[in-house]
């Protein structure tokens, strides 16, 4: 996780078992209260309805209202239309000193907040006046000021603070910005920001779009677009975009071995890192999912200054074994695509801006993780990376370096975290390394301290190499202990460079900032049935979503919203219908292959 400012920084069938069971749950008298928009009795789950869908008016006009009213088993289903939240606008909690803020504020757990439409339903950090997710400067809202303070907070769009068990479902968050506080965060399950403690358990999301369409500097830029801190499993992200943030699209950190997140079909693109997870581990799966046109794909790290504690460590809670690798490693990242990740004119702070450009994947200073069965294509500088982290000399919540698996070397770097048992197995690289500086390759290592769980490197497809260039052959079994560090030879001065922490070796040359373009959105696919689960109402009769029949006015659902019809900008990046179809054997070829 970047420092930005003060900032420190699975389970679809549970749900689908739940929605069943709370569907079979609800009393047929549920039905005649349904246009009051809540529904449910005493011992049953209500539907609670937020403005008006097909000319069906619900009982609230704001989320924040409804939220309020939930109790916890509740569903809060929200109609088409840009909702300007200001929950934190209205109160700022004592919370806010662990970003437990945002335009719209969840401490009920258990409840289900979605949206009828994923791009229909927009909440938005902007002021009102404008349209949708304006990029005018004038528009945007920096949020309040804390008591004592002489800046603006920032605000934050979606915040699940401290409460177990909630579902974000089918909507799009944009334009909530940083500030001087934890904030610029578009949907957040926030169990106690940079509190070395896990305040949260059981997190799921689908169908949720992040971004923002403003940048002014650095400071105030949105930070992160779907994000998880502090809070332990089991959870699931499905079917989530992010695009435009100056540290990641999502996040996962601070967590522990305890994070049991399985996060599917993402599409991350335009951000300085597409994902980032700092000091998370244990269960982690990332599959199906694409990472594009980021500076860095992929980052997960271990860091001694930020989202406490180190360290980054994949490995199985209580010594079990995976279902997945057969080994102990629980950290996996299985059939993704990885590509054209050379982007520097991406929003880019703090740590975050340190990522090698042209890298579709690091892992920096993290171990026991898995990496298998992917596609890294066309990142100019180097497939994937497994590199150390510096974490500088601060040491935060009184943390040990060495105890936390450290070496301590001299400044710049201070306590360093060399990768260590992490395995790059049966992956599928195509045309990376193409910047042609010294070590530029399919994947590359650099470790720093001796006696330490080596990494493993087995039948991967790598035309363009590695660096060093033996690695398959002197690096086969995870785990054996190292006896010397393996600085890698000139990929050593390649990886400083690319990262900024030291000057450029002559004649290398990569991509150069030159300004920050924000991209609108591409075309996304809404949940197919957002009334799936829900028990009963005005909306939802018979399972399925009122008919457009039904709508009173006839008219648009969303008239003058700047995402009802989109610029020919924010049509799918060129290339992406077809690369579907190219990148799409080389996975069921990667698939085919078993793990050994």
């Amino acid at each position: 996780m970047s420092l930005i400012g003060k900032k420190g920084p699975r389970s679809q069938t549970c749900l689908a078992v739940i929605g069943l069971a709370v569907g079979m749950a609800v009393s047929t008298t549920a039905l005649a209260s349904s246009a009051l928009g809540q529904t449910g009795g005493a011992s049953s789950p209500s539907v609670l309805l937020v403005g008006t869908f097909h000319g069906v008016k619900g009982g609230y006009t704001t989320i924040q209202s409804a939220v309020d009213a939930a109790r916890p088993g509740d569903f809060i289903l929200v109609a088409p239309g840009d909702y300007r939240e200001t929950a934190d606008e209205q109160s700022l909690p004592a919370s806010y000193t662990e970003g437990g803020f945002g335009g719209v504020l969840i401490t009920t757990p258990g409840i289900t907040l979605r949206g009828m439409s994923r791009s229909g339903v927009i909440v938005d950090g902007t002021k009102p006046g404008y349209h949708a997710c304006s990029s005018k400067a004038a528009a945007q809202n920096y949020g309040p000021t804390a008591p004592g303070g002489k800046s603006p907070l920032g605000r934050n769009g979606i915040v699940v603070y401290k409460a177990n068990n909630v579902t974000i479902d089918n909507l799009t968050v944009c334009n909530f910005l940083n500030g001087a506080g934890y904030a610029g965060n578009e949907i957040w399950w926030n169990g106690g920001a940079n509190s070395d403690k896990v305040g949260e358990k059981g997190y799921w999301g689908s169908y949720l779009t992040a971004t923002s369409t403003f940048y002014r500097t650095e400071s105030t830029a949105a930070a992160y677009g779907i994000f998880s801190s502090n809070a332990a499993g089991p959870g699931g992200w499905d079917h989530i975009y992010a695009s435009n943030f100056n540290d990641s699209g999502m996040y996962v950190g601070a967590c522990r071995q305890l994070c049991d997140v399985t996060i599917s079909h993402a599409w991350m693109e335009y951000n300085a890192l597409g994902y980032s997870g700092t000091n998370s581990g244990g269960t982690i799966v990332v599959e199906h999912s694409q990472f594009d046109h980021n500076k860095d794909g992929f980052d997960t790290n271990t860091q001694i200054y930020g989202d406490p504690p180190a360290p980054q460590n994949g490995a199985c809670l209580g010594g079990k074994i995976s279902p997945i690798t057969h080994t102990h490693s629980c950290w996996v990242f299985e059939h993704n695509y990885v590509h054209n990740n050379n982007n520097p004119n991406v929003p880019q702070a703090g740590e975050a801006s340190n990522g090698p450009t042209g890298t579709g994947m690091t892992i920096s200073g993290g171990r026991n993780d898995t990496v298998m069965n992917n596609v890294f294509a066309n990142n100019g500088a180097w497939g994937i990376l497994f590199i150390p982290y510096p974490g500088g000399t601060v040491y935060e919540y009184h943390q040990s370096c060495k105890k936390t698996g450290g070496i301590v070397l001299p400044p710049p770097f201070g306590c360093t975290y060399d990768p260590m048992s992490d395995a790059l197995l049966h992956n599928t690289f195509r045309h990376n390394g193409y910047f042609h500086n010294p070590s530029n390759s399919d994947f590359g290592q650099i470790t720093l301290g001796a006696h330490q769980p080596q990494n493993c490197f087995r039948r991967n497809k790598y035309p363009d190499g590695s660096a060093p260039s033996n690695l398959e052959k002197t690096q086969r079994i995870c785990g054996k202990l190292t006896r010397v560090a393996r600085n890698g030879g000139p990929l050593f001065g390649q990886v400083l460079c690319d990262t900024g922490y030291l000057p450029c070796p002559k004649g290398s040359h990569y991509p150069k900032f030159i300004h920050v373009v924000m991209h609108a959105l591409p075309k996304l696919p809404s949940m197919p049935n957002p009334c799936a689960g829900v028990p009963a109402n005005a909306w939802c009769p018979g399972g399925k979503p009122l008919p457009p029949e039904h709508r009173g006015d006839r008219g648009p659902e969303r008239s003058g919203s700047a995402l009802a019809q989109p610029p020919a900008m924010a049509q799918s990046p060129a290339g992406v219908q077809a690369n579907n179809s190219t990148w799409r054997p080389w996975l069921s070829a990667a698939r085919s292959r078993r793990v050994s």
